[in-house]
């Protein structure tokens, strides 16, 4: 369990393998609202890839996506990233670079967790 998630925080679904099909499933399930912002990552990653002539833009793109849902399996974690995202709209500054604090650890703590580590 890494640090961002609470004691109790149990993944709503496993982590799935970071493919096309396993991550468009779990999007589908967990933030089914997002599912148009993930098909327009995946058409420009593709793309990408193909002016580029190069597999990274679309391993990027798994690896992003897998972060989104790492963090949106554990409903309290990402209550947490919520939270932290208003409050960087906040007009106290202290309240912001709380905000950008909680945030980055939440999400560095995400890609850590895809990366096996």
């Amino acid at each position: 369990m890494t640090r961002s998630h609470a004691s109790g925080d149990v993944p709503l679904i496993p982590l799935p393998a970071l493919t096309l099909p396993a991550l468009r499933q779990a999007v589908a399930t967990l933030v089914p609202s997002r599912l148009p912002e993930f098909f327009n990552d995946m058409q420009a990653a593709f793309v990408r890839a193909g002016d580029e002539d190069s597999v990274v833009p679309i391993r990027m793109f798994y690896r992003q996506w897998g972060v989104v849902i790492e963090i949106e399996r554990h409903p309290h974690t990402a209550a947490r990233l919520h939270a932290a995202e208003a409050g960087l709209d906040d007009p106290d500054p202290k309240v912001r670079q709380r905000a950008i604090q909680e945030a980055g650890e939440i999400v560095r703590a995400a890609h850590r967790q895809v990366a096996g580590g």
